[in-house]
C-alpha cells in the first residue's frame, strides 16, 4: 500500500489547518517497524495538536495520534514479525513522529509493545493512552497506602473525560467502595454513576469562593486529571498522608498553594507521566490492563470512523466529550 488516508495537520501562512487526505509511505516519520493501524483513539492531547498555539505540534506537516494499535506489516527489528499484534502509546507519536490517525504507522521498535493475550486491538484502544495514565495513576495510589485500604475515600477530577471514566472504572473492579466522581457536567453524573461512581460532585459545589490554607479533610485519595484552582482546591482537603496523583493540565499549568497540606499534614503530590516510562513498567502496566485492571467493556466507549474525527475534536476542545472515542480505521 504506496499511499493511504490520513489525517493531517498544517500551518500554512501562520494558520493550522487539518485535512484528510491520501498519504504517501515516504511522508511518515523514520522508524523499524511499520504497522497496519487498526484502531486509534482520541485524547485531549489530540485536540490540542490541531489548534492554533495549541503547545503539542512544533513542525508540520504532522499525523497527530498519541495511540495506534495494529498488525505489523514488515519490521527491521528481531523482536517483531509480520502478522504480529501490537500498540503504540507516547513517546513522541503524534507530536514530534506521524502517529496514529492513519491507516499505517511507521515507528521505532524501542517504542512497540506486543499486544497483551487477552486484550483485542480495539480493546487497546479503548485504554490508549487515557487507561494507560489512569493505571499509572492507581498503581502509584497504592503505593503510597491505597491498597490497604479498600474503604478510603477516593476523588475523580475531571470524571468524564477518558482518564477520569475509565480510573473509576478500574478503582470499582479493584472492589474500593468510596469512589467520588468531581464533574461540572451535570449531564453525566447518571453515567458516571454507572460506571463506577458511589457519589458525584459538581465542580461549582467543590470550589470554595476563597481557597483556605487547610480546610476540613474529607479526602483520602485523588487523580487528579485538571490542575490548576482544582489542584489549589483539593490539596487542603485532603486527610493526614493522604496522596494525589496528578496527570493533566486542562485547567491550567499554574499551581497557587502553600506548603502547609505538606509540612502539617504530611500529603504528597505524586507527578504522574505517560509519555516515557520506560518499556519495562510500561510491560507491566499493560499486563494489568489486560487482568485485574481491564475494564475494555467501558460503558462509556464510541467508535467512530476517521471521516468523524474533526466532530470529535471539536467536542473535546469545547469541553462537552464524554469517556473514550475509538476510531476504527479502514
Amino acid at each position: 500500500m504506496e499511499q493511504f488516508s490520513g489525517f493531517t495537520v498544517k500551518k500554512i501562512n501562520e494558520m493550522v489547518t487539518t485535512t484528510i487526505e491520501e498519504i504517501k509511505l515516504t511522508e511518515l516519520s523514520e522508524g523499524d517497524v511499520l504497522i497496519k493501524i487498526a484502531y486509534s483513539s482520541v485524547n485531549y492531547k489530540d485536540s490540542l495538536a490541531t489548534i492554533q498555539n495549541g503547545g503539542v505540534i512544533r513542525n508540520y506537516p504532522m499525523i497527530p495520534g498519541i495511540d495506534l494499535s495494529g498488525t505489523v506489516l514488515s519490521s527491521k527489528d528481531h523482536r517483531f514479525k509480520e502478522g504480529q499484534h501490537v500498540l503504540v502509546t507516547g513517546y513522541g507519536l503524534g507530536v514530534t513522529h506521524t502517529g496514529g490517525f492513519a491507516e499505517i504507522a511507521r515507528v521505532p521498535g524501542d517504542w512497540v509493545v506486543p499486544l497483551p493475550n487477552s486484550l483485542s486491538l480495539k480493546d487497546a484502544m479503548v485504554f490508549g493512552t487515557a487507561g494507560f495514565t489512569a493505571a499509572l495513576s492507581i498503581q502509584a495510589l497504592e503505593n503510597h497506602g491505597l491498597a490497604e485500604n479498600k474503604e478510603a475515600t477516593i476523588l475523580i477530577t475531571g470524571a468524564s473525560g477518558g482518564v477520569g471514566s475509565l480510573a473509576i472504572a478500574m478503582l470499582k473492579q479493584l472492589g474500593y467502595k468510596n469512589i467520588l466522581a468531581l464533574s461540572r457536567k451535570k449531564s453525566a453524573i447518571e453515567a458516571l454513576k454507572k460506571v463506577g461512581a458511589t457519589d458525584v460532585l459538581l465542580l461549582d459545589d467543590f470550589m470554595p469562593e476563597k481557597i483556605k490554607p487547610l480546610a476540613k479533610q474529607t479526602i483520602d485519595f485523588a487523580i487528579d486529571t485538571v490542575g490548576g484552582d482544582v489542584t489549589a482546591a483539593l490539596l487542603p482537603q485532603l486527610h493526614y498522608g493522604g496522596s494525589v496523583a496528578i496527570c493533566g493540565n486542562a485547567a491550567g499549568i499554574k499551581l497557587n498553594t502553600t506548603v502547609l497540606p505538606f509540612i502539617l499534614r504530611n500529603v504528597n503530590l505524586l507527578g504522574i507521566d505517560s509519555v516515557n516510562v520506560p518499556m519495562k513498567p510500561r510491560l507491566a502496566i499493560w499486563q494489568r490492563l489486560a487482568t485485574d485492571l481491564n475494564v475494555s467493556h467501558h460503558e462509556l466507549t464510541n467508535e467512530i470512523a476517521l471521516p468523524e474525527l474533526p466532530k470529535i475534536l471539536e467536542q473535546l476542545q469545547a469541553g462537552t466529550h464524554v469517556g473514550r472515542t475509538v476510531i476504527k480505521m479502514n
